[in-house]
């Protein structure tokens, strides 16, 4: 048995000692533990403002949304957003939600993520948006895609929730679009139980983020701020005033306390996964029966796809078998095609040419986790189980 699970705990003493430190404050809703963390975000990842939710979910929704509440030239319901074929459904929900006409592109069946060449064709006079999404630790080829899109009136914004650590031309990714999202989720890079956070650069957007993580009411945001001007001296009448209508997505304390811990882990974190794909990669270069991520800058290796080659003779159901059957757990590429899902009937959408990649890697691909401690010997065991196949 080689009993590789998709995700392990990164906690140690130290998060323990921060839950009970909250604990010990009787001061459990949102407060300095979350202030200090998202600081402390801001200044690992070299942007202006960052902005803690309690999801990675939660996080793609607000980004959304507060594109639709800038002064100046905003979203609007019927605009068009290109997106990635295969992602996370809360990539695409919260498009839905605020009457977005949702553009499916294919993929790269090599990198996973955006096809550059299908945005160049899907771009319309009506596009006013790409989420592009970094899938599986991999960053998107941002470089080229700024030349895609320069000089037209489309916004980028970037769902890096698999992603966090993980760099191009030694620019953090979530760093490259006007917001990026991120996930603090128990699988992910660093946990925080449930988490999230925003990143941004843009003054605008991040006052209007906070009121809309709390209620779309005033009392989180400035004395100056771009939201409402300037708030009244008398804090009562300030206490329960509404402008934007927000939802209440708060972290809770015990969140930030926690996420302080394991931010100053992160880059041991990403070394470790980085050293496991070292030998992951090695040991599948040359493989004939499958399909390794490809990878652009630096991945920070969320987890390891696995696709069949077209020549292969091999069947998925035979290979995923044999890797459970010795304790490994196997999911699907995130959520493969995410056109094959029942739920975007409700959907304004389109799908642009062939999901031909898309189709391919949901009916011939999966993934194992990675984590953050030294996997090294098991996945020569699980690259060993493959070739004996």
């Amino acid at each position: 048995m080689i009993n590789y699970p998709l995700a392990t705990s990164s906690w140690d003493d130290q998060e323990i000692e921060a839950i009970q430190s909250v604990i010990e404050s009787g001061m459990y809703s949102m407060g300095k533990n979350v202030q200090e963390f998202e600081s402390m975000f801001s200044n690992y990842f070299g942007t202006e403002y960052s902005v803690m939710v309690n999801s990675g979910s939660s996080a793609n929704l607000l980004a959304v949304a507060a594109l639709f509440y800038k002064k100046d030239n905003p979203l609007k319901a019927g605009d068009e957003v290109i997106v990635p074929s295969v992602s996370w459904s809360t990539t695409y929900h919260p498009l839905q939600q605020y009457g977005l006409k949702v553009k499916f592109v294919d993929i790269d069946i090599e990198t996973l993520n955006l096809s550059l060449d299908q945005v160049k064709a899907a771009i319309t006079d009506k596009t006013r948006l790409i989420l592009a999404v970094n899938l599986l630790g991999n960053p998107l080829d941002y470089v080229e895609l700024n030349k895609v899109i320069e000089g037209k009136n489309i916004l980028l914004l970037e769902d890096n929730c698999e992603s966090m650590g993980a760099s191009l031309n030694n620019k953090k990714t979530g760093t490259w679009g006007i917001m990026g999202t991120y996930s603090c989720f128990f699988s992910h890079h660093i946990s925080t139980m449930e988490g999230g956070v925003i990143t941004t650069d843009d003054k605008e957007l991040y006052h209007i983020l906070l009121s809309l993580r709390a209620h779309g009411w005033t009392r989180n945001l400035p004395k100056e701020n771009m939201v409402t001007g300037k708030k009244d001296d008398d804090p009562f009448k300030e206490s329960f005033k509404f402008v934007l209508p927000g939802y209440n997505v708060r972290p809770i304390e015990m969140s930030g306390a926690i996420g302080k811990v394991q931010l100053k882990k992160l880059d041991n974190f990403i070394k470790e996964r980085r050293a496991n794909a070292e030998v992951f990669v090695n040991e599948m270069k040359d493989n004939r029966n499958f399909i390794i991520q490809k990878e652009v800058g630096e991945s920070s290796w969320f987890g390891f796809s696995i696709i069949l080659r077209p020549e292969s003779k091999l069947k998925r159901k035979d290979v995923l078998n044999a890797l459970i059957s010795k304790g490994v757990d196997v999911r699907p590429i995130v959520a493969g095609d995410f056109t094959k899902n029942e739920v975007i009937k409700y959907y304004n959408y389109e799908v642009f040419g062939e999901m031909k990649n898309a189709q391919y890697i949901d009916e011939n691909g999966f993934f194992i986790g990675n984590h953050h401690i030294d996997l090294k010997d098991k996945l020569v065991e699980i690259t060993k189980t493959l070739k004996a196949l």
